[in-house]
């Protein structure tokens, strides 16, 4: 959630920025600035109501110690007359920092000033390109049709099951998705982040802390009985780890990484795009994720990129970086790169990471501070990175590696999967 001040501190270079991500903010802007103009009034005038009963009803006592019971008596009704404006003041009070609050949680956050203008997914920059394609046999087969035909992953048996969009994994498939889950785990744990199994079921409190609530509850598995919602990625539970909390400037960085199960209702997701294991309701994930001081916010979102470019790398599949447009970013980012590997038999790009900083956008929401050397509290920055989604990896490495042999294991999963061939 952006805060007051920076809407406030240029107003034009706010309404200039949203622009960018494709929002008309001024009438959203010009309304917050109304309504916070308003509530500074009246926190005014209630102060100063309430100092004048405090003041009143001290002269009450005094009087009386006087006998002058007549003017005390018109006291205690000038006392009450000043507690019933300051009871309509807070209530008003109220009502206006809720609507302020209401219309702060619409806007999205500022993208930073190097993220590339555009609206879709056709306007995001092209930052590296890595072409390690492999030649394949003629006529090479998409993964759904290698899954069957080597019998590692059932989307029908899914469909039975619950239904579209929740495959079972069988055999060397399965152990195919354990291998890569603890690889990556183990790739991130040795690079400093602190693994963390974390629910997979959060409250309303969580959703709004990192922005998902009241963005994307249309995307999210909700359990009504309970007003619990399925996560959608770790990113959720794992920065409110952090919700409501003071830390020490010492304490900086923070990273910490997990697996989670993820669930996204994809509603409206239909046709070629999302045959197979590309766009999933429930799928595997490990994220990381970093809390930051905001001056070295993109020193770490340059470190979190390299590591999981490191990798993408190791698994031997072509690969490209993009910086992602104004148009095509998430409602909470400030700037995010997405990996993309090659399906080389479907000839199309698979996203399998996006890579963002908040800046203090989610922290805002969260309460998320840190005391610096004047031991003054500030927002601290988040970011966060899959590392990776394992559904278009499994596809990519399925359809890269296939040989007339069978699928081929990638060298560093091997010693994960203890097999180097599905056949």
């Amino acid at each position: 959630m952006l805060t007051i001040k920076q809407i406030r501190d240029d107003r034009e270079a706010a309404v200039r920025r949203l622009a960018k991500k494709g929002v008309d903010a001024a009438p959203i802007i010009d309304r917050i600035l109304e309504l916070d103009d308003r509530r500074k009034a009246i926190q005014a005038e209630l102060d100063e109501t309430l100092a004048s009963q405090n003041k009143a009803a001290k002269e009450i006592g005094a009087l009386m110690g006087q006998g002058r019971r007549d003017e005390a008596e018109e006291r205690k009704r000038f006392v009450a007359d000043l507690k019933e404006r300051s009871a309509g003041l807070q209530t008003e009070s109220k009502e206006v920092q809720d609507e302020l609050q209401a219309t702060l949680v619409t806007l999205p956050n500022f993208p930073a000033e190097i993220v590339p203008e555009g609206k879709t997914a056709e306007d995001n920059l092209v930052v590296k390109l890595v072409e390690n394609y492999t030649a394949l046999p003629d006529d090479p087969l998409p993964h759904w049709e290698l899954a069957r035909k080597y019998d590692i992953i059932d989307f029908d048996l899914g469909v039975k099951l619950t239904g579209a969009g929740f495959p079972v994994y069988k055999g060397k498939g399965a152990r195919l998705q354990r291998a890569l889950i603890n690889y990556f785990l183990d790739c991130n744990t040795r690079a400093g982040y602190l693994e963390v199994e974390p629910p997979v079921m959060v409250n309303e409190a969580s959703g709004f802390g990192t922005g998902q609530l009241p963005d994307k509850e249309g995307q999210m598995y909700h359990a009504t009985a309970d007003n619990f919602y399925l996560v959608p990625t770790a990113e959720v539970p794992v920065t409110n780890i952090f919700r409501d909390v003071i830390l020490d400037k010492s304490d900086f960085p923070v990273k910490m990484t997990a697996y989670t199960p993820c669930f996204r209702r994809e509603a409206g997701s239909y046709g070629k795009d999302v045959r197979g294991l590309n766009r999933l309701h429930q799928f595997d994930k490990v994220e990381i994720v970093q809390l930051s001081l905001p001056e070295t916010s993109y020193e770490a979102l340059d470190g979190m990129v390299a590591h999981v470019e490191e990798i993408v790398r190791s698994l031997g599949l072509p690969y490209r970086i993009l910086r992602l447009c104004g148009g095509d970013m998430s409602f909470t980012s400030a700037l995010t790169y997405d990996f993309e590997v090659y399906s080389e038999a479907q000839k199309r790009w698979l996203e399998v990471s996006s890579v963002s900083n908040f800046e203090s956008f989610q922290a805002n929401r969260l309460k998320l501070r840190y005391r610096d050397d004047d031991k003054k509290t500030r927002l601290a920055h988040t970011l966060n990175g899959s590392s990776l989604a394992l559904p278009r990896i499994v596809a990519a490495l399925l359809e890269n590696n296939q040989t007339p042999e069978g699928i081929r294991i990638p060298e560093v999963l091997v010693p994960y999967t203890g097999f180097d061939i599905i056949e």
